[in-house]
């Protein structure tokens, strides 16, 4: 186990607005306010766009992702964190819930969903801490880790 301590920082409600896709509009926005590290949680609607739904063979040490794409309106409840990569930039991985008619999909968000009508985003920024998101050559991908 690897950890790092920080404390609460600012924290910002954000409405997105219809079309707005994530996580791009949310790394922007931490970008814009030098936000390096945060828990992220969002609810509201989603649509258009892909999911990661898992691994392609979870024994395989090369990550091939199971993509499942969402082509209309769908409710989300989802939670992140926010850390920085090896460059510094924020980077946004959120896993969501995506229900609709009784059935849910769930994944990760990074490919991209497109907001449908609202989505309510609170971003606790998290302080002091040293964690950072850097590329594991057996997986290939950007895991956190201590700075």
């Amino acid at each position: 186990m690897q950890y790092s301590e920080g404390s609460i920082g600012r924290i910002f409600t954000l409405r997105l607005e219809n079309g707005e896709k994530i996580p791009d509009c949310i790394e922007q926005f931490a970008r814009e306010k030098n936000i390096k590290a945060a828990l992220c949680t969002m609810i509201g609607g989603v649509d258009k766009g892909t999911l990661v739904v898992g691994p392609e063979d979870g024994n395989d040490p090369i990550i091939t992702p199971i993509l499942h794409a969402i082509d209309t309106a769908h409710e989300v409840s989802a939670t992140g964190t926010i850390f920085p990569d090896e460059e510094g930039t924020p980077v946004l991985h959120m896993h969501a819930a995506l229900g609709r008619e009784g059935k849910t999909r769930t994944g990760c968000i990074r490919p991209g969903l497109d907001v449908w009508l609202v989505g309510e985003v609170i971003i606790m920024e998290i302080l002091n801490t040293d964690m950072l998101r850097k590329k594991e050559k057996k997986s290939g991908l950007a895991l956190l880790c201590k700075g």
